[in-house]
């Protein structure tokens, strides 16, 4: 793979942004060494290299109630190498539809072997295991995990940790192109390469969304995506003095990081949880609040944005879900003690223009589930759910009652 180097880096404290990097050869040719003109504008990430960062990697795919014929594309798109890891929060009761992705990805796995796992949010075990090892923030009053995204990311985030995976990256079940699933992995094996410290996030930006309609227009942002994208740079402007676009991916599904970020960082409950990840880096490590872990400012936190070939094709929720986006999303930016005066009043004026909320009304704050790392006991974590695992794997002969 062939992808722009670095050419601006942007920094806030320990934290170094870099400027979006675009794709610009999917496929690199063989290796050799590159001329030193070209090596310093271009960053060229051998397929052997990218092999090893996903043999490494676990791939989670949040999903809940989507076609099973998009989950499988998805699926079908990720590496030979990677780890799967399916995390699904579809409905058990009228029509098993959990049931009916199970066995999806048994047959595909049959047929590909490859190793793949699948855990229901909602499973007992896994609420054990969080019970036990005292993670007990994303638990619901039920005594299981809570319904939305986020929760679900962070059980993910949990399990890798108990296989001792060095990285992490999510894929959204919805996407309807299989090529542009392989095109995400790719991009994050090559910009945790690139990374200078280890603890790095890679973010993905789509080169366009198309929107379908009588013809096909090739959509390049989406409305949540600009308005998040301008508080969140607001938020980095004001606190530098500096203004700034830096932050193209406030709100990238697509995304990847190494474990050692992804344990040390806090998660916003539902859809709030991609802007929340940049919050909680720039609150812990941009320099304005103590420093959240001394090795990781001495590193440094690395943010890479690339800019894929492959458009995202999914389907149109509608605005009732762009708004259902939009309000916990900017709510991250509002409550956080990085955020300003000037800053709060854009957001508010932009939730009000979009009928977010109502004139003298505030976003209400985001549920926060604190980093994992101090706040949970792996060891009895892995105890209850290692075993669990293996009736998980879509490998294995599972013949629980159900």
């Amino acid at each position: 793979m062939r992808i722009e180097g670095p050419r601006y880096t942007e920094r806030f404290g320990a934290v170094r942004i870099n400027e979006v990097q675009k794709v610009l050869e999917l496929d690199s040719g063989k290796a050799k060494e590159l001329t030193l003109y070209e090596n310093v504008a271009v960053q060229k990430v051998e397929e052997d290299i990218i092999k090893d960062f996903e043999g490494k990697m676990v791939i989670v795919i949040p999903t809940k109630d989507e076609k099973l014929k998009l989950l499988e594309g998805v699926i079908s798109g990720i590496p030979h190498e990677c780890l799967v890891l399916v995390v699904s929060n579809s409905q058990r009761k009228k029509i098993d539809r959990f049931r009916m992705e199970e066995d999806t990805l048994k047959q595909y796995c049959h047929f590909t072997q490859r190793q793949a796992y699948m855990i229901h949010q909602k499973d007992p075990v896994l609420a054990k295991a969080l019970s036990e090892s005292g993670y007990n923030y994303i638990l619901g009053q039920d005594g299981l995990i809570k319904d939305g995204k986020a929760e679900g990311m962070i059980a993910a985030i949990l399990i890798a940790m108990m296989m001792k995976k060095d990285h992490i990256g999510f894929i959204d079940a919805d996407n309807f192109s299989p090529g542009a699933a392989w095109e995400y992995v790719k991009c994050y094996a090559s910009g945790l390469y690139m990374a200078r410290s280890p603890y790095a996030m890679v973010r993905i930006i789509w080169r366009y969304k198309p929107k379908l309609g009588e013809g096909i227009y090739f959509r390049k942002w989406g409305r949540v995506s600009e308005i998040t994208n301008r508080c969140m740079n607001s938020l980095i402007s004001i606190r530098t003095g500096f203004e700034t676009d830096i932050i193209k991916t406030s709100n990238a599904g697509e995304h990847a990081m190494s474990l050692k970020l992804a344990e040390l960082i806090s998660y916003a409950s539902r859809f709030a949880v991609e802007p929340q990840e940049l919050v909680s880096i720039f609150e812990d490590f941009g320099g304005v609040l103590p420093m959240a872990c001394k090795t990781a400012a001495k590193h440094g936190v690395e943010i890479f944005q690339i800019e894929t070939r492959n458009p995202h094709l999914h389907e149109d929720r509608g605005t009732e879900h762009l708004q259902d986006m939009l309000l916990p999303g900017l709510a991250t930016i509002y409550h956080s003690p990085l955020c300003q005066k000037e800053t709060k009043e854009k957001i508010l004026a932009e939730l009000l223009q979009q009928n977010a909320i109502s004139p003298d009304e505030e976003p209400p704050a985001p549920q926060i589930s604190p980093p994992p790392k101090n706040n949970i006991d792996m060891k009895k974590f892995t105890r209850v759910m290692e075993e669990h695992m293996a009736s998980c794997s879509a490998l294995e002969d599972r013949n629980r009652d159900r």
